[in-house]
């Protein structure tokens, strides 16, 4: 009984209690904001009546899909493209001495700044924004999968060499298993970068798109529709979070995680 009396009430508060508060508290300083800043931060029922003029238009649910299917396919194809480099570069030293000047000189730049001369390029139509998405999305992952393959312990190799497994056996039994946690975290990141890549993409040209669609709207200093944009951006991005911790305790079930 004194243990259960020592442990803190808020602990005994359930999650979806904590989501509401934070909610109430989110929406409690949004009309406080927009109380003090009407001209900046439009009033949640502006809002509101955005997103139901946006939806029963249609325009809102073609703006959402042309940047979520720019975001998909362009993590789609960085994610299938950064395993076997990341994979290469931890195995085989050469590879590794050419490919990582290379993309760590990369990684240093701003999307932003080299969407032009892809735009140059490829156009300002869809390819060009995939195109950007891909390289920042790749560069992320790559690094982070990298990282992960050499950081496997060593113990489990060598216990697995005394047994006699084969290289290739220590590759598919062992690499990619012990690495399995860090390629979600980069499926994490990868999906982070790339919604905020989307941004960069859509502003500087394109006709659909929720960047697009800020950008637009601000222009008209129409904030109601602003702010409705961003908290799209945020809620598709909590859904690709809810996704990857799903895929993570489905996969990595068997790994001591501290859940948070």
């Amino acid at each position: 009984m004194q243990q259960d009396e020592k442990v803190p009430i808020w602990s005994r508060v359930p999650s979806g209690v904590w989501v509401l508060i934070s909610a109430a508290c989110a929406i409690a300083l949004w009309l406080a904001a927009s109380a003090q800043l009407p001209a900046v931060f439009a009033p949640p029922q502006a809002v509101w009546e955005a997103l139901i003029s946006k939806a029963e238009s249609g325009i809102l649910l073609q703006h959402v899909w042309a940047s979520l299917s720019r975001v998909l396919i362009g993590f789609g194809l960085a994610f299938v493209a950064s395993i076997p480099v990341a994979f290469l570069m931890a195995w085989y030293d050469p590879f590794r001495h050419v490919v990582e000047p290379w993309i760590q000189f990369i990684r240093n730049i701003p999307p932003l700044a080299y969407v032009f001369l892809l735009i140059a390029w490829l156009g300002i139509g869809q390819q060009s924004k995939i195109a950007v998405i891909f390289i920042a999305a790749f560069l992320v992952m790559v690094v982070t999968i990298f990282q992960g393959v050499k950081g496997v312990d060593m113990t489990l190799i060598k216990a697995a060499r005394v047994l006699g497994a084969r290289q290739r056996d220590i590759f598919f039994k062992v690499t990619i298993p012990a690495s399995t946690p860090f390629i979600l975290v980069a499926a994490r990141l990868g999906l982070s970068t790339s919604l905020t890549t989307l941004m960069a993409s859509e502003i500087v040209g394109g006709d659909r798109g929720i960047g697009m669609m800020i950008q637009q709207a601000s222009g008209y200093y129409e904030m109601d529709v602003v702010l409705l944009g961003i908290i799209m951006l945020g809620v598709i991005g909590i859904c690709f979070e809810k996704i990857v911790r799903y895929l993570e305790r489905r996969f990595t079930g068997w790994q001591e995680t501290v859940q948070q």
